[in-house]
């Protein structure tokens, strides 16, 4: 498993040297199972074939089947973190949308919906994970999955394009305005990260502060043109080890917050209006 995290999640591997080993392994059961959902849906086969294999992985899940190992693996985690069931099949609807002919996302609520589907519930539960229980920090953890599921979106127009997935449009005005909605789910986050126990916070803090950065290196292309030719953009090494040392300022500065107020009610006011939050934290 951290193999796969290893190979497709670069940016998450880096900051999971600062979990412990048991911590790292429950992250990596998660993430093995997140990563089978995207690879059925991310597939080049027929689509009937990826609903059929979708429909089939579901009620694998839903029937707890122990036949399969990551089934059983996510059960495991499930129970013993106090997961809610809903939040896992909220993951699946979100990457159910996926699976259509052309996806066409149309407006800031659909977008921030289906972030939270496919990227919040995954911060909702590896706070869990991190022995999390603040409600207030737990709505943090949300917003830190959908600030980094933005700037995946604005980072990969391009090659959800050659799939026919916008979930934004393909011009760079868009793809900054993006970046910055994530900014405000970043600015966010942050002080939900002081109820994250000491032994796991500083992981998260590496995690927030390099998925950040991949914002100014999609900036830094000033136009579509050096966009598109840019390929698939990453956080070079010698950034990620100056964003490693700048989290231990982030580190400190959290050590000073007493209270928790969560105040981004007006974008989860937004997904409310779909998604009953308190029922899933």
């Amino acid at each position: 498993m951290s193999n796969l995290l290893k190979k497709h999640a670069k940016s998450f591997y880096w900051a999971s040297f600062f979990l412990s080993k048991p911590k790292f392994d429950k992250c990596s059961t998660l993430y093995n199972f997140c990563r089978t959902l995207d690879d059925i849906a991310d597939d080049d086969g027929k689509l009937d074939t990826k609903k059929e294999n979708f429909l089939k992985f579901k009620n694998f899940f839903i029937n707890k089947d122990t036949n399969s190992p990551i089934v059983r693996e996510m059960w495991s985690i499930v129970d013993s973190e106090g997961i809610s069931k809903q939040v896992v099949m909220d993951l699946f609807d979100g990457v159910e949308n996926d699976l259509q002919e052309i996806v066409n996302i149309n407006s800031k609520k659909e977008l921030l919906v289906y972030s939270y589907r496919v990227a919040g519930t995954v911060g909702l539960m590896m706070s869990k994970i991190l022995k999390v229980s603040n409600r207030e920090a737990l709505k943090g953890a949300i917003d830190l999955g959908i600030a980094m599921q933005l700037t995946n979106i604005a980072r990969d127009v391009c090659e959800d394009k050659s799939k026919n997935r916008q979930y934004i449009k393909h011009d760079f005005l868009s793809i900054k305005e993006t970046i910055n909605d994530s900014e405000i789910f970043y600015n966010k986050s942050f002080n939900s990260i002081s109820s994250i126990p000491l032994r796991s916070r500083f992981s998260v803090i590496v995690a927030r502060r390099i998925y950040r950065k991949i914002g100014d290196c999609i900036l830094k292309q000033r136009n579509i043109e050096n966009y598109n030719s840019a390929g698939k953009i990453y956080v070079p090494v010698y950034q990620k080890i100056i964003q490693t040392f700048l989290s231990i300022f982030d580190f400190i500065q959290l050590l000073f917050v007493k209270e928790m107020d969560y105040d981004n009610h007006s974008n989860h006011k937004i997904i409310q209006n779909e998604i009953n939050i308190n029922e899933r934290i």
